[in-house]
């Protein structure tokens, strides 16, 4: 079955793309994703000057489930690639000839400095990648640079970069938002008024993954201090779902959704693409499963599609959209099948006759 998909005059090969991070951190990984079947890759984030990127050990953190021990949440420290812009460069440029049909998303970061980012995005463009990420969304580190999250949480600054970015690009430009904001519509609509035709979403949400109760220190621990990280994995997913819904029902038809936040197997990936997503990307789920997670991704899509009769992956982006109302129509909806009696069900007397847990579970749905 056909599982390619077009986006912003792009053809992805499959929908699932590596997420910008350690898997991306250099041409040897990402062509091992290639060579795996993944559709493609979002480069680790580069910038101009690799010297001023330091970073630290230990610099990543789990949250485990307190009966499996299976990790749930993930925080990371990290932060953008260390590597010369030179070596990026080169790679970027061996990637294309080596593999001219997988799709390179080049995510770039600056300063807050017009001539910078259009330095940088020239000298990438000219490489051949086949679309940038503009990263506005890095939760730690580089915002003590005014960089990352500190450009994307001020929808006035997301929209004068990307206008930056879009005045010398050919090549179409997503944008990748932070959770750690009101409303994620803000700035990802200032990042379309800005040129953006993509809009990737989420990053990872701004945390402290623990506190050691024999050291007393927070977690990740260095040298006995710490800053507060990015958290990630299927902990975060519905808060992805829910502003990635968010912004398919609020941006203009033509722009694309990236999504991004938790996503392990094929079931949450669909769950995404049914919410507005035309791609996904994968980043923590891949740091804890590999790159050959690759192949149930596409397994479970292509099943989906047989049985739900959908003829092209396109054709299910977007399906479950409809189904989001208001508190107030869903009280007229279930009043008009007769429901008024379990609607009504909330009242003090219903909850002091049976135990919570019992209660709790009448008016849960699955």
């Amino acid at each position: 079955m056909d599982l390619s998909i077009v986006v912003n005059g792009i053809t992805f090969p499959n929908p699932f793309l590596l997420g910008s991070g350690p898997p991306g951190t250099n041409a040897r990984v990402i062509a091992k994703s290639y060579d795996a079947g993944w559709g493609g890759a979002v480069a680790k984030t580069i910038s101009l000057e690799s010297a001023k990127v330091v970073n630290v050990v230990p610099r990543y953190g789990k949250l485990r489930s307190k009966t499996s021990g299976e990790v749930i949440g993930f925080e990371n420290i990290e932060l953008i690639s260390d590597r010369p812009i030179d070596v990026w460069l080169e790679e970027f440029r061996q990637i294309k000839k080596d593999y001219p049909k997988h799709i390179l998303i080049a995510s770039i970061m600056e300063e807050f400095e017009k001539s910078r980012w259009q330095e940088l995005t020239r000298m990438v463009q000219d490489t051949g990648v086949d679309a940038f990420e503009l990263n506005f969304s890095c939760p730690h580190g580089m915002t003590e640079r005014k960089m990352g999250s500190e450009m994307g949480e001020h929808p006035d600054l997301t929209e004068e970069v990307t206008g930056w970015v879009a005045e010398v690009s050919n090549i179409p430009v997503w944008a990748k938002m932070t959770p750690n904001i009101t409303n994620i519509k803000e700035p990802s609509l200032a990042a379309v008024r800005g040129g953006a035709v993509g809009i990737s979403a989420i990053n990872t949400i701004l945390s402290v993954i623990g506190v050691d109760l024999n050291t007393l220190r927070p977690m990740p621990t260095v040298e006995g201090h710490t800053v507060p990280g990015g958290y990630s994995s299927q902990a975060v997913r519905p808060i992805a779902l829910r502003m990635v819904s968010q912004l398919a029902l609020g941006l203009p038809p033509h722009v694309s959704i990236s999504g991004i936040g938790g996503i392990e197997d094929s079931h949450d990936a669909l769950e995404f693409m049914l919410l507005g997503s035309s791609t996904v990307q994968l980043c923590t789920g891949v740091m804890l499963h590999g790159v050959k997670m690759i192949d149930e991704l596409k397994a479970g899509l292509e099943k989906f599609m047989v049985d739900k009769g959908f003829d092209s992956v396109q054709d299910l982006v977007g399906k479950s959209l409809t189904y989001f109302s208001t508190h107030m129509d869903l009280v007229q909806k279930m009043k008009a099948a007769k429901r008024t009696k379990a609607g009504e069900a909330s009242r003090d007397n219903e909850w002091a006759q049976k135990d919570i847990t019992e209660k709790t579970a009448e008016l849960t749905s699955n």
